[in-house]
């Protein structure tokens, strides 16, 4: 008979090591696409480019996972109306935040960027309010207030402010919150789950078709008048392994714990991102009254973590009293 106490120790030490991992991973992508971007070496500064070439390997690898090597399942359920209506959207909301977020690090610092992204639950709660999704309350307003004033403090800070780079990054947040929304309105309203292979399945070979119309018309033209640039094949593959890879991360995290131990990891990852993009970039000055707003923002984020907690805790035990409406389970449902 297997010890109890081992097999929590082996299991606590299990979900450390996914979490570790997908810090690590999604804090290395972050820079690992700053330095593909704006390197000299690399010289690929097209950013719609590599968001497109990161889908179009996201998708090639997830049809050889799934239907050639059969490693992995995809979810069945899905159906043309629910595709039209709701996985277009989503990948197109995607991307929308890939392309803008990674065009952003051409004219402002990673750390700065992770400083305008505590801006999130903002345009989530807006937009999920205007869905119907969300309930206004004075608990909220306050909790956006505090992180809208935390993010303004540190903008305020900010010694080379870059006002393309913000408004490129302020899109990426408003393209990420619409993805979020629809995520949640596929759920709710749909009635259907799927795991993450089988999200990135159908989104990504979506979203790749919504990248390459504007890749054609504003990137290409700009790629056969300037040949300087290089194509490095083996950095842009493993540049896009890294990106499918910091995907799984987040599933194994979710897996193991929630979707709200995922947000919290992601705040610790933004304070490593900060932290070490002083360190390993020149463009990045951090000021006291940066890290202060940050500090703020974070602050505000937390009580906003919490808040989706209690609200989860209460739907659960509300669920489990009522009859429950049969949906399409995920084969890797949370425990």
């Amino acid at each position: 008979m297997a010890d109890p106490q081992r097999k929590w120790v082996t299991d606590d030490v299990l979900t450390y090591s996914y979490l570790l991992l997908y810090i690590a991973l999604s804090s290395g992508q972050i820079f690992f696409n700053k330095w593909v971007l704006s390197s000299k070496e690399i010289n690929f500064p097209y950013p719609l480019g590599l968001t497109l070439l990161h889908m179009v390997f996201s998708s090639i690898l997830c049809f050889m996972l799934t239907k050639v090597l059969k490693i992995m399942k995809v979810e069945e359920g899905m159906t043309l109306d629910i595709y039209i209506s709701s996985v277009i959207p989503i990948g197109a909301m995607f991307a929308m935040t890939l392309w803008l977020g990674n065009t952003a690090y051409l004219y402002i610092s990673v750390s700065f960027a992770q400083m305008l992204k505590a801006i999130m639950p903002v345009a989530v709660f807006i937009l999920g309010v205007a869905a119907g999704l969300e309930m206004m309350s004075c608990r909220m307003l306050l909790i956006m207030s505090v992180i809208s004033l935390g993010v303004l403090v540190a903008s305020y800070g900010e010694i080379d402010i870059n006002w393309i780079g913000v408004v490129y990054q302020m899109g990426g947040v408003v393209g990420e919150a619409l993805r979020l929304i629809f995520m949640e309105i596929l759920v709710k309203r749909k009635g259907l789950k799927l795991n993450p292979i089988s999200v990135m399945y159908y989104v990504s070979p979506c979203s790749a078709l919504c990248l390459l119309v504007p890749w054609i018309f504003l990137e290409k033209p700009k790629m056969d008048e300037q040949r300087t640039w290089s194509f490095q094949p083996l950095i842009l593959t493993l540049n896009s392994l890294c990106t499918f890879a910091l995907n799984l991360s987040v599933f194994l995290v979710i897996q193991h714990t929630s979707a709200l131990t995922i947000r919290v990891a992601g705040v610790v990852k933004d304070w490593v991102v900060v932290l070490l993009s002083a360190l390993l970039f020149a463009d990045t000055k951090l000021t006291l009254i940066n890290l202060f707003g940050y500090a703020i923002a974070i602050a505000g984020v937390a009580a906003y973590n919490n808040h989706k907690l209690k609200k989860g805790t209460s739907q659960a035990s509300s669920d489990e009293s009522e009859p429950t409406v049969p949906l399409i389970q995920s084969s890797n449902s949370n425990k």
